[in-house]
Formats: C-alpha cells, structure tokens, sequence
C-alpha cells in the first residue's frame, strides 16, 4: 500500500523538531562546534525539502506531497526556512 501524503510529512517530524530546537537553543549540542551544528541543520533542511518535492511518477508511485495542500506542510515549509536562516546567521 502507498504512502499517504501525512505519513510522508510524518517522516519528516523529526527533522521539523530538531531545527526548531537547535534555533531555540534547546537542543543538547555539546561538544559540537557551529560548522558542526550548521551541517546538522543543513541535512535536515534537506531531508526536509526531498519529502515537500515527493511528486508521483505514475498513479501507483509516491503520493503528491509537492501539490498538497499548503496547509498540510505548513510547519515543514517553515522548518526550511527557520533552518536556512539559522545557517546563514551562523
């Protein structure tokens, strides 16, 4: 059975929370240096942007997260950005 465009977003959750708690500060990142945080950061951005571009190929393939409703990937679309712009101010 295919993924439905919510467990494809699901797959994503963790990423969502990580970047939100390394820009809050929350996040334990002891002993990691901010090339080191900023790498962290920057493969979850992109994990992040491969589940939002997820397009089906055919009818049986992967569901359409990319033209889902902007509502459904409201806090990974702004987990990109909150990652992007962490990176660039550090």
């Amino acid at each position: 059975m295919a993924q439905t465009v919510t467990e494809c977003l699901a797959a994503g959750t963790d990423s969502v929370t990580l970047i939100d708690e390394v820009k809050a500060g929350t996040h334990n990142v002891e002993g990691m240096t901010q090339a080191e945080i900023n790498e962290m950061v920057q493969r979850n951005v992109d994990h992040l942007e491969i589940i939002l571009a997820y397009a089906p190929v055919d009818g049986n393939d992967t569901p359409n997260v990319a033209g889902a409703a902007d509502s459904k990937k409201t806090t990974h679309v702004a987990a990109v950005t909150t990652g992007t712009d962490y990176i660039a101010a550090n």
